[in-house]
């Protein structure tokens, strides 16, 4: 594990293989372990650079300031990328880490090579959702309650509302022992992204991106997620999407080769 020093905050990261740089950026609740089980396909063709957004483990928060949002970590993936002396760089996004990496396409694609987004997380504006309605997202009572529990000491019982809101009914209970861990590790960021205020996609915002996008899905998966995804890659210039059969939300964890099948030939073409 390294680190670095970014806009006031040590930014801890793995840093594995050889070759061309992938930057990896994790989700709600992850960290750059929640990458394990595809560094061993990417790194043998890449070099592969998984972080840890501020606020996430090894970092231990307690939920209290105002540091913890979509723009702050916006600023440190930029900022981190800046600092290495191989640019551009390929960056991949999974679900609130592909907001950011979204987000880091749009304000400087002069840094990136080439950019691949796992389900990102949002909402979508009037422009992109027929259906759209203004007002708060139908998660955010959901998320509000979790982190309520979370903040009552309820650790499990706060993770449980979350994951059965992402994943449906039952989907806390069929997490695995090792993953329940990684994502108690990092609860108390829940109660930042409660405050998170990030912006609604828009076809403007798809439009910008002109960085060669791949996005990646999991073809059982359920919700807002598919929605935002193939709105997105309806709107940016020639975006190529691939659905992975039998998988749901983290769908590198559930088939890692195909994964990384799909992400290696988009990397070499």
């Amino acid at each position: 594990m390294h680190s670095l020093h970014v806009n006031g905050f040590d930014m801890h990261y793995l840093d594995i293989g050889e070759g061309p740089p992938l930057v990896c950026v994790h989700g709600s609740l992850c960290d750059f372990r929640i990458w394990s089980a595809v560094l061993g396909p990417l790194t043998r063709r890449h070099r592969v650079i998984a972080v840890s957004l501020r606020h996430f483990f090894p970092a231990h928060w307690d939920g209290v300031g105002d540091t913890y949002s979509i723009a702050q970590h916006v600023d440190d993936v930029i900022a981190f990328i800046e600092t290495f002396d191989t640019k551009p760089v390929d960056l991949m996004g999974h679900s609130r880490g592909g907001h950011i990496c979204f987000r880091v396409a749009q304000r400087r694609p002069d840094l990136l090579r080439k950019l691949i987004l796992a389900e990102p997380g949002g909402e979508l504006d009037e422009s992109l959702d027929p259906d759209f309605k203004p007002g708060p997202s139908p998660l955010a009572a959901r998320f509000a309650a979790c982190a309520a529990e979370i903040a009552q000491g309820d650790i499990d019982g706060g993770l449980q509302i979350f994951m059965d809101a992402l994943e449906g009914p039952g989907a806390w209970k069929r997490i695995p022992a090792t993953s329940k861990q990684l994502l108690r590790d990092n609860a108390t960021t829940l109660l930042g992204q409660t405050r998170d205020q990030r912006p609604p996609f828009s076809k403007a915002d798809a439009e910008a991106i002109k960085t060669p996008t791949l996005f990646i899905g999991g073809a059982n998966t359920k919700g807002m997620l598919p929605k935002v995804l193939h709105a997105l890659a309806a709107n940016v210039r020639g975006a190529r999407t691939e659905m992975i059969p039998g998988t749901t939300h983290p769908m590198f964890e559930q088939a890692p080769q195909r994964y990384c099948e799909i992400v290696l030939d988009f990397l070499a073409s």
